[in-house]
């Protein structure tokens, strides 16, 4: 997954109307994880904000009891995917016996957010309170 990004990069680099061999890899990898890192920071803080809402909805909330389970999955999870993240972006891309444990790692992250995103899919649904803007949609959903 790395390698196929590096190469991407080198093209774009290419493109742009540099040569492959003043690309440091390096520094593309590291933006491109600290990237994922401010998105996976932004999810974080609206799962926290989803969950305060719905525990201060309390207990009598139709889907409380599954909607705060799956929001400490996801929170869970994107902990998880952090760290990977962090432990990503430190290490270096150059170093060819790292390569395989970075691509399988950046793969087990890629991994980790899609079910994430997943998650959080079923929670945007099961949070929705009814607001009258769109009758024929909250009538189906419940």
């Amino acid at each position: 997954m790395q390698r196929r990004a590096a190469d991407m990069a080198v093209q774009v680099h290419q493109l742009l109307g540099g040569s492959a061999s003043n690309l440091n890899m390096n520094l593309y990898a590291t933006k491109k994880t600290a990237a994922e890192g401010m998105l996976d920071i932004a999810l974080f803080l609206a799962n926290i904000t989803h969950m305060k809402t719905v525990i201060e909805q309390g207990a009598g909330y139709r889907y409380y009891a599954a909607v705060l389970t799956l929001i400490s999955f996801s929170l869970a999870l994107q902990i998880v995917a952090g760290i990977l993240i962090i432990i990503i972006g430190r290490r270096n891309l150059n170093n060819s016996t790292l390569q395989k444990r970075l691509d399988y790692l950046n793969n087990i992250t890629t991994i980790i957010v899609f079910i994430t995103s997943g998650i959080n899919l079923f929670i945007s649904t099961f949070a929705m309170k009814s607001t009258g803007y769109f009758p024929w949609l909250m009538m189906r959903i419940h």
